[in-house]
């Protein structure tokens, strides 16, 4: 495997550095960036004149990530040249989000090959429910598949996101590359840094991912009670102020849910995935040290099973909540992250409004909020 990378710091230099990617004639193409670049011009097709036969993935961002920290405004090009992984292409339009289940249902056949090892998937950022999403991949090409990836951002409007795939520049298509092949090298890591407080409060009516009452009192009621005076910024604020996720017995269950918008006349939340209906919330909080161990634990996840090479990428999704807390200090999660990955290690990612990773080795793959996830790729 052979990674290639620019970061195209202006929309008008974006065909240059296109084609010095194409010189490494990569199979695959990833690209990260600021909402405007999708808006270029005939951008789809640049692509497929310079790059006929390069399988094409992408999205929008919150945010982009290399290995020189956060890059804003700008775009991440990516290209991998496989020495025998096969690739697959998957594309699908996202109807509305109650699409979301049906929608995971048919990438998960397009991409169904009986050596397929790995799913990096990118979705809209905005209108979906991406448990629901991964719950429908997964439910089609099995536990044994990795899936990994992220729903797009557009900085921190939540207004309009992009992906990039097979159709080209879409704002309402999920797309997918699946990975096949025996040499093949994988790993991930999740985890937060986020700390819960007050009490948990049960849920006691939601449909899906729309949070209507927690103890019997209108969601958005208590919620805005917590907040105090950040209550005025929401939604915006409830990117500070995600939930933990319990079960019936109140144990923790790892996930982790933001809020991603607001009902005021049926005083509900609407979240970024599925809420247990049975379950229990609990507010959360966080600090940038607290933040950072987070992310190096997840670098240390994902670096505890893979062997040594040469050459490996890392894929960093993030989500756009700890780049809000931590501000100008967004940086140290990087580079704490790109320290413990080493220098054989090429980077790529971006903040975003979802990560998509199982939580831990072994674990079925979960939409997750306010987490650092890592996936990592070679062949060997």
């Amino acid at each position: 495997m052979h990674v290639t990378q620019k970061t195209v710091p202006k929309t008008g230099s974006l065909s240059e550095d296109i084609e010095i990617i194409a010189l490494s004639k990569p199979d695959l193409l990833l690209m990260f960036a600021s909402p405007e670049f999708f808006a270029v011009r005939k951008l789809p097709d640049l692509l497929r004149e310079v790059l006929p036969n390069t399988a094409l993935i992408g999205c929008s961002t919150a945010g982009g990530i290399s290995a020189a920290g956060l890059v804003e405004n700008a775009c991440i090009l990516t290209g991998i040249q496989f020495d025998a992984t096969h690739l697959l292409q998957a594309s699908t339009r996202l109807a509305d989000m109650a699409d979301s289940f049906p929608a995971g249902v048919r990438l998960g056949q397009q991409l169904a090959h009986p050596d397929l090892r790995a799913i990096l998937l990118y979705s809209p950022g905005v209108e979906i429910n991406g448990s629901a999403l991964v719950d429908g991949v997964s439910r089609v090409v099995g536990p044994q598949v990795l899936i990994t990836g992220g729903l797009a951002g557009d900085n921190d409007a939540f207004k309009r996101t992009f992906t990039l795939g097979l159709e080209g520049v879409w704002d309402d298509r999920v797309v997918a590359v699946g990975l096949a092949g025996t040499g093949l090298l994988l790993s991930h890591g999740s985890a937060g840094g986020w700390m819960p407080f007050g009490p948990a409060r049960k849920v006691t009516r939601c449909e899906h991912n729309t949070l209507f009452e927690l103890d019997g009192e209108p969601a958005l009621d208590v919620y805005k009670r917590y907040l105090g005076e950040h209550a005025r910024r929401l939604p915006a604020s409830g990117l500070l102020f995600p939930f933990a996720m319990q079960g019936q017995d109140q144990t923790e269950s790892g996930l982790i849910r933001t809020i991603l918008g607001v009902d005021e006349a049926a005083g509900s939340l609407t979240l970024a995935g599925d809420i247990d209906p049975q379950g229990y919330l609990r507010l959360m909080h966080a600090s940038t040290e607290r933040l950072v161990k987070g992310a190096e634990a997840a670098a240390d996840a994902a670096l505890a099973v893979f062997p040594p090479v040469d050459e490996r990428l890392a894929i960093l999704v993030s989500f756009v909540g700890r780049r809000l807390v931590m501000r100008a200090r967004v940086n140290e999660e990087i580079t704490a992250v790109v320290d413990l990955l080493g220098p054989e290690t090429r980077v790529t990612g971006f903040y975003s409004y979802g990560e998509i990773s199982p939580s831990h080795p072994g674990s079925a793959c979960q939409l997750h909020n306010q987490t650092m996830t890592i996936t990592c790729l070679a062949e060997g």
